[in-house]
C-alpha cells in the first residue's frame, strides 16, 4: 500500500485544553466523532465510510467499515487516494486507505436540512473531497454538505474475467457514501430523504452514471452536473497530434481487454483466475499508479455484466430510462480553453490555415465550410481562440444541453452557463500570453467553494446567488426565478454586474442543431 503524507485519523481523545464547543462530538452508526466547530458552521473530516480497499480489498466492492470505541478524532481530513499530480511531473502521492468523506454543517440546532453530497472532478485521475471548503453552501444556504474521496484510476476503474468483468468501483464507492449519508444524515442535522448530488467535471459524470444505474435508486433526489455530462466527449486530436477520440463512458469488453494485457504486461498472466488477481493484489501501488495504467483505466464501463451501468448512459437517457429526478445541467461558455492553453506551445493555431487544417483533423474534411461558415476566424482575437470555441461547443456544452433536452421530457430541468470571461484562475495552471482562460472549465468552483482565488465584489454577488440557488433546488427542486429548460432551450447566463444573469437561447447561440447532426 502507498502511503504518502499523513495518514488517516484514528480514534483518540480530544486536543489537550480543547473545549467542548470547539471539539463538538456526533454519534454515528459505527462509532463517536469529535469534530471541529468554526463559529457559524462545524466541520467533520476524515469520517471513514468504507473499510480500507487494501491488501485483499483492492479491486473488491466497498465492505462495511468496522466499528470503533470511544471517540474518533474527525478534525483532519483522510488520507487522499493514490493519484499523480494534478499538475506538471511528479510521482504517485496519497493512500489506497482512502474511502474518507467529510461533513460541514451550520450550526448546531436546526434539523431536517437538505443534503448535498459534493463529487470531486480530475478525471477520475487525481483530486479529492477535503479540497472543496463548503462552509458557504452551509452558512449561507443552510445545507449540510458531504464531500467524499473514492478511488481513483486504475484502482477504480480496471477491469479483469478474474474480477467477473470492470465493476467501476470508483462508481460503487460513491454509492457506499450514499448509502453512509443515508444512514447517518440525520445526526448532523440533515434530512436523508432530501438528498441532492452535485459535481463537476469528472464528478458531473460521475452523477450521469448515477442517474442511470439501477443500484443508485433511492440514494438521491436531486441532481446538479456541472460540465459533465453523459455525452461529454472529445474529438480526435483536439489538444494534441496524436489522441483518438475521448470517451469517459467505454463499453466494459474493452476495459477487460485492457485488464488482461495489463495483467500479462506486469507478469501477472496465470492461468488460474484467483492466481492473477492474487498476483496483481501483490504489486506495489507504485508499479500500478504509472501514467500510463492510470489514465488508461480512467473510463467508466457499461454493458456486458456490469450490474452497475448496464446501458451507455446517454442512451438511457434517450430511452427515458433514468432516475426521473429534478436536474440542473450546467456548463461553462469557455469550457476548452484551459485544456487548448496547455499544448498551444507544442501545438499551435497561429494562422486561419492552422485553424483549417485543426477543424479538418478532428471533424473530417467535409464539415471544414460548415464550422468556418459559422466560426469564423475574423470573429475571434485570434485562431486558437476560434478553434477553442469550437471545441467548446462540440465537446461540451451542445452535448449537455442535448442530455437536457432528453431528460426534460419525463423531469424538471434548468439548465445554465456560467460566463465570467474575467473569472479568477485558482488552478496554479499557467496563463498564455493572448489566449485568455475567460470562463473556462472548472472556473465556477470557487463561486460555490471556499478556494485560494480572490474575488471582486461583484463577482462576490454572483457567488451568493449561485450559492443561494444551489442551495434553494436542494430544498425544493427549483431554483428560484431560473427557466426551466424545455424546446425552447432556454439557459440561465451567470455572469457578475447588472444584466450579467439573464436567459439566452442555448441551443441557438452554440450552433446546438448543426453538433447534434454533424457530431452526435
Amino acid at each position: 500500500m502507498l502511503t504518502v503524507g499523513a495518514a488517516a485519523p484514528g480514534a483518540g481523545p480530544a486536543a489537550a485544553g480543547a473545549a467542548a464547543d470547539d471539539r463538538p462530538v456526533v454519534d454515528t452508526d459505527r462509532g463517536s466523532l469529535r469534530g471541529t466547530a468554526h463559529g457559524a458552521y462545524r466541520t467533520f473530516e476524515g469520517i471513514p465510510f468504507a473499510a480500507p480497499p487494501t491488501g485483499p480489498l483492492r479491486w473488491r466492492l466497498p465492505q462495511p467499515v468496522a466499528r470503533w470505541t470511544g471517540v474518533r478524532d474527525a478534525g483532519a481530513p483522510g488520507a487522499r487516494c493514490v493519484q499523480l499530480p494534478a499538475i506538471g511531473p511528479g510521482g504517485p502521492s496519497g493512500s489506497e486507505d482512502c474511502l474518507y468523506l467529510n461533513v460541514t454543517t451550520p450550526r448546531p440546532g436546526g434539523s431536517g436540512r437538505p443534503v448535498m453530497v459534493w463529487f470531486h472532478g480530475g478525471g477520475f485521475l487525481n483530486g479529492a473531497g477535503d479540497a472543496y471548503r463548503a462552509e458557504r453552501l452551509a452558512v449561507q444556504g443552510g445545507a449540510v454538505v458531504v464531500t467524499v474521496n473514492y478511488r481513483l484510476g486504475i484502482f477504480g476503474l480496471f477491469g479483469h474475467p478474474a474480477l467477473g468483468g470492470a465493476p467501476d468501483l470508483a462508481i460503487a464507492d460513491q454509492q457506499a457514501a450514499l448509502r453512509w449519508v443515508r444512514s447517518n444524515a440525520v445526526r448532523f442535522g440533515g434530512d436523508a430523504s432530501d438528498v441532492t448530488l452535485f459535481g463537476e467535471s469528472a464528478g458531473g459524470l460521475a452523477i450521469c452514471t448515477h442517474l442511470t444505474s439501477p443500484a443508485s435508486a433511492g440514494l438521491f433526489r436531486r441532481a446538479v452536473l456541472q460540465s459533465g455530462s453523459c455525452s461529454t466527449t472529445m474529438p480526435p486530436r483536439s489538444v494534441l497530434p496524436t489522441p483518438g477520440r475521448y470517451e469517459p463512458f467505454v463499453p466494459e469488453e474493452r476495459t477487460v481487454a485492457d485488464g488482461v494485457e495489463t495483467a500479462a504486461a506486469l507478469g501477472c498472466d496465470r492461468t488460474e483466475p484467483g492466481a492473477v488477481l492474487d498476483c496483481l493484489r501483490g504489486k506495489d501501488a507504485r508499479a500500478l499508479a504509472t501514467p500510463e495504467l492510470m489514465t488508461r483505466f480512467s473510463l467508466v464501463s457499461y454493458g456486458g455484466r456490469n450490474r452497475l451501468l448496464p446501458e451507455e448512459p446517454r442512451r438511457a437517457l434517450e430511452h427515458g430510462r433514468f432516475h426521473r429526478v429534478p436536474v440542473i445541467e450546467g456548463v461553462d461558455r469557455d469550457e476548452m480553453r484551459i485544456f487548448l492553453a496547455q499544448s498551444l506551445a507544442a501545438f499551435p493555431v497561429p494562422d486561419a490555415a492552422a485553424y483549417r487544417a485543426r477543424v479538418e483533423q478532428s471533424f473530417g474534411t467535409g464539415a471544414v465550410p460548415a464550422v468556418e461558415a459559422r466560426y469564423p476566424v475574423a470573429a475571434y482575437p485570434t485562431p486558437a481562440l476560434a478553434f477553442a470555441a469550437v471545441l467548446s461547443d462540440a465537446s461540451f456544452i451542445c452535448p449537455a444541453l442535448r442530455d437536457g433536452r432528453a431528460m426534460a421530457r419525463y423531469a424538471p430541468v434548468y439548465a445554465y452557463r456560467f460566463s465570467d470571461r474575467d473569472a479568477p484562475n485558482f488552478t496554479g495552471l499557467p496563463e498564455v500570453p493572448g489566449f485568455p482562460y475567460g470562463a473556462s472549465h472548472g472556473l465556477e468552483l470557487p463561486y460555490l467553494f471556499t478556494m485560494d482565488a480572490a474575488l471582486t465584489g461583484p463577482q462576490r454577488a454572483l457567488s451568493r446567488r449561485m450559492t443561494a440557488d444551489w442551495t434553494a433546488f436542494a430544498r425544493t427542486g427549483r431554483p428560484p426565478g431560473w427557466p426551466r429548460f424545455d424546446a425552447a432551450g432556454r439557459v440561465l447566463s451567470l455572469a457578475p454586474g447588472p444584466g450579467g444573469i439573464h436567459t439566452v437561447n442555448g441551443p441557438a447561440e452554440h450552433h446546438c442543431a448543426f453538433w447534434d447532426a454533424q457530431w452526435p
